[in-house]
């Protein structure tokens, strides 16, 4: 049996939504919000319809929707809250919903309209599970712990590297040292129709610039002093693939004319040689520093910079996107332990603070880095403090407190609070379950549909638990 739960001091809308929704649920009444509240505890409603009054009074009458739905949220966070209100006070509503209501409807009810709106979130629940389907089912089974985020800018990046791997298009991807530019350059790839054929690499500023052009194009024998034979290059290489151009802004001005060469005309010539040589290669570049910037200081043609920069992805430092070092950690751990069966599976408390507060100047390298070596030195079952560099702990209160107490309403870290709890219950239960969602579902006393959206929600995978 589904059940809904109608919060409201008038009977006769009560009455309206039993009428509307009589041969498919249950309909449960609550008249005041400690009655609500008891209710909403107990059971879990597939939707609950609750007065603007008593939404009001259960954050405290201070008419803050927002710290009126987390109470909500905290008991049954995927709850799906439809507000009522009198006409005169839509804005009110629309503020809630904003909040995170599901939707709202006004006074006097109507039974089909009241329908209409559980059957709309319904539907958009439907839809967008459908679309998480499709988008899991886009990624290669091995690149599903690359692209879990909770980060708004690196999910909008996974979006952008979606749209663009099925194409020929070439992508500049920017970002600091260590960002993960050559991650994304090979999760391209990997999602493209050049997938079967070969991926091929180039640090451009670690090859020094007088061997460059050879490296990039290949070279005849007797081009210079050494070649006894003819080298072929790069993109040679890479024909019908994908070429990776790391650090593209170190490279010589005579290198970037041959590089123009390639991207106008898809044609090279070898050093020392002079037929021309056709390539079909998919181009992917990327520099740490602002290319825009070098165009502008003369360093860097802007004619190939314009070429290059044809579908330009950001990412972001690690320092912008916190809330996923705890994830990440979790991936460099498993890591470790496929290579290296020490059973090591946890971090400690302190020093997931530490990490919360760091700066990270070698963004998610650094974070690899710092995780490879502790797990070496630890001896224990848990990543703990003395494993770490001292300097890592001497930075004061972390930069997470730093910012809720600073910037954020008390709603939203009582919000992030009772995400994180919610978190790490869940995988405590799957662990305790064996990744089993069906007996995790009953243990937690939701369905198995409400697993899935939590497990979506914060990037758990059951595959980590069995």
């Amino acid at each position: 049996m589904k059940y809904i739960l109608a919060a409201t001091e008038d009977g006769a809308a009560a009455e309206i939504i039993r009428a509307a929704f009589r041969r498919s649920f249950q309909v449960d009444v609550a008249s005041t919000v400690g009655e609500c509240l008891d209710r909403f505890r107990k059971r879990r409603y597939e939707f609950t319809f609750i007065d603007l009054d008593l939404l009001r009074e259960t954050g405290g009458g201070k008419g803050d929707a927002a710290e009126a739905l987390q109470g909500f949220r905290q008991i049954f966070p995927s709850a799906e809250i439809i507000v009522m209100t009198v006409p005169e006070r839509i804005r009110e509503a629309v503020d809630a919903v904003k909040a995170g209501a599901a939707n709202y409807i006004t006074y006097p009810l109507n039974a089909d309209e009241t329908r209409y709106v559980a059957d709309s979130i319904h539907e958009s629940i439907r839809a967008q599970s459908e679309l998480d389907y499709l988008r899991d089912r886009f990624w290669q089974s091995d690149s599903l712990d690359v692209v879990q985020t909770r980060n708004a800018a690196m999910r909008s990046v996974f979006e952008q590297v979606r749209l663009v791997a099925p194409t020929k298009s070439t992508v500049l991807l920017a970002g600091e040292t260590g960002t993960g530019k050559g991650i994304l350059a090979k999760l391209i790839h990997r999602h493209s129709n050049r997938r079967q054929m070969q991926f091929i690499g180039v640090h451009c500023g670690a090859i020094p610039d007088t061997l460059l052009e050879s490296e990039l194009f290949g070279h005849e024998r007797g081009a210079f002093t050494g070649a006894v034979r003819r080298k072929l290059g790069k993109f040679e290489l890479a024909h019908r693939g994908t070429i990776f151009l790391d650090e593209i802004g170190t490279i010589s001005p005579a290198a970037q004319t041959k590089l123009l060469q390639v991207l106008q005309e898809r044609t090279f010539q070898r050093v020392g040689g002079e037929a021309l040589i056709e390539t079909d290669v998919r181009i992917i570049a990327a520099s740490n520093t602002d290319l825009g910037q070098m165009v502008e200081k003369g360093l860097f043609r802007n004619d190939i910079y314009y070429r290059l920069n044809v579908f330009p992805i950001r990412l972001p430092p690690l320092r912008e996107r916190r809330e996923d070092i705890s994830q990440l950690t979790e991936i460099f751990l498993r890591q470790m332990n496929r290579f290296n069966k020490r059973g090591i599976h946890y971090v400690h408390p302190h020093v997931m603070e530490a990490f919360g507060r760091y700066h990270w100047p070698g963004n998610i390298r650094e974070l690899q880095n710092l995780v490879e070596r502790a797990f070496i030195l630890e001896s224990s079952s848990v990543l703990t403090p003395a494993s770490f560099p001292a300097e890592l702990f001497a930075d004061g209160p972390s930069a997470v407190t730093k910012t809720a107490g600073a910037e954020l309403t008390l709603a939203e870290v009582r919000g992030q609070a009772a995400a994180e709890a919610e978190k790490n219950y869940l995988r405590e239960v799957l662990a305790r379950n064996g990744g089993r969602i069906n007996r995790t579902a009953k243990t937690a006393a939701v369905t198995v549909r409400q697993i899935n959206k939590l497990m979506r929600k914060h990037g758990i995978r059951k595959e980590a638990f069995r």
